[in-house]
């Protein structure tokens, strides 16, 4: 069967053509199945891999679904973290163009006086996080009753990071009339719950459910002691030396240890965490982005949905805490069908959890170890067993053989016993005289009575009267 056309699928001219401008001629698989529904006006679950395109999935029919000429805000789209925000306004405000519609963003971090002014230009779509924008709902800064269409992005993150209630706030406070769609790449419990509970009789698109990790990613993962994890780093992009590379931790507390290390070894290193304020953060990836700093080390909430253009590596510097953030983490590179290299650095001990990922992800995932300039497997490593491999051990200088050990053979007869005889005695060192032990000194002779019944007087008495009895005794 032939891929359709963004025509075919339902897209105007004017966002056809400016498909085309930015080189995207056909619709990827996601993009094929929830554009007709969600025109349709249905509900929609959408499931596929980090980096099919779902953006462009949900943002098209709903810009072409909302009405230039009315001042109301007609469209939310809720996002996870500030970054992945702003990564949806900056596509968001380009499609927009030629249909001549306004977008917000209200995002946490960012000045919220700002924001109310920017408010006032009237546009037809926000896009935001679920804070801020139940933020300024409470404050009574923005009306929603005239919202018909809802997408929360990344919508498995959304509900893990507690944003639930301000979700909720924010349904209630549009029409009752809407569409709502979800889109992620992994498909938690508790998204069934809240499908059921928000939406009405949902479409559910799942896209190469059985591969959630892009084919033309390489994963493996590499062994080492944690104390060793800086200098594998290191080694490992000084051999592959790639453009730019992301660096994953669970822990933002060592995220400024692993930067003075990487720095200290000459390299460009930028963070991204979640505490940072909104300004450093997009400072940060911006720089990134721009090649001007080559490596960038983050964690899972703050690079959640990061569209990295040509990203060429991954290193998780420590295991992610389950599938579905191995499958986001590596969905950083290897996107639209661009190829990517995920390395995995974990300990003798944490062999287990790569286990567990290959099986639940359905994807190759074997050790390597660097050898030579490369990267090759365990049973490619030269045999240390092999003495053929191994260096020649140091030859040690032998100790000097006594006079016995130097004889080829017994004495035969009595001359030779003689002579053998001499030979030891001159050559058995003289000893030396052990000093006499000194003697042992002489046990304490017990107190006798009158020294007892004197000290007894003495006990507590004052000094004045000690020295007057002394005195006496030695007269």
């Amino acid at each position: 069967m032939s891929q359709k056309t963004w025509i075919e699928l339902g897209i105007s001219n004017a966002l056809s053509e400016k498909l085309e401008a930015n080189s995207i001629k056909v619709p990827s698989a996601i993009q094929a199945d929830a554009i007709p529904t969600l025109l349709e006006g249905r509900d929609v679950s959408a499931r596929s891999q980090t980096g099919s395109g779902k953006t462009l999935a949900y943002l098209l029919p709903m810009l072409q679904q909302l009405n230039a000429s009315s001042n109301a805000i007609q469209a939310i789209i809720l996002a996870p973290t500030q970054e992945l925000a702003m990564q949806i306004v900056r596509v968001a405000e380009s499609y927009a163009e030629p249909l001549d519609l306004r977008v917000q963003q209200l995002i946490g971090g960012a000045a919220m006086k700002r924001q109310i002014e920017k408010l006032k230009l009237r546009p037809q779509l926000v896009i935001g996080t679920p804070g801020r924008i139940h933020e300024l709902l409470k404050l009574r800064k923005l009306k929603l009753s005239e919202v018909r269409h809802i997408v929360i992005d990344e919508a498995d993150q959304v509900f893990e990071l507690g944003s639930t209630r301000e979700v909720e706030t924010i349904l209630y406070a549009m029409s009752q009339e809407r569409q709502m769609a979800f889109f992620s790449a992994t498909y938690p419990d508790v998204m069934s719950r809240f499908e059921k509970r928000w939406m009405k009789d949902p479409v559910r698109i799942q896209i190469a459910p059985e591969q959630r990790v892009s084919e033309t990613i390489d994963n493996f993962y590499v062994v080492c002691d944690k104390r060793d994890k800086p200098d594998v780093a290191r080694r490992i992009v000084r051999m592959l030396k790639p453009a730019s590379a992301l660096l994953f931790l669970n822990v933002t507390e060592n995220i400024a240890n692993w930067e003075a290390k990487l720095s200290y070894e000459g390299f460009t290193v930028e963070t991204l965490y979640g505490d940072a304020d909104k300004q450093r953060r997009a400072a940060t990836l911006t720089r990134f982005k721009d090649g001007r700093c080559q490596l960038l080390i983050a964690t899972d909430v703050a690079a959640r949905g990061l569209d990295i253009e040509g990203l060429p590596l991954v290193i998780n510097l420590d295991p992610p805490i389950d599938a579905d953030h191995y499958v986001h983490r590596a969905g950083r590179t290897g996107r639209m069908g661009r190829t990517g290299t995920v390395i995995s650095l974990i300990t003798p001990q944490e062999r287990f959890i790569m286990d567990k990922f290959r099986k639940s992800l359905h994807i190759e995932l074997p050790e390597k170890a660097m050898y030579k300039g490369k990267f090759v497997l365990p049973s490619e490593l030269p045999d240390k067993s092999d003495a053929s491999t191994r260096p020649a051990p140091r030859r040690q200088a032998e100790p000097q053989a006594s006079v016995s050990t130097r004889a080829a053979a017994p004495p035969q007869n009595s001359r030779e016993w003689e002579s053998l005889l001499k030979e030891q005695k001159k050559s058995k060192p003289k000893q030396t005289e052990t000093p006499a032990p000194a003697p042992a000194p002489r046990a304490k002779q017990a107190p006798s009575k009158q020294e007892r019944l004197r000290d007894k007087k003495d006990k507590g008495a004052p000094k004045w009267l000690k020295a007057k009895r002394e005195s006496k005794e030695n007269q």
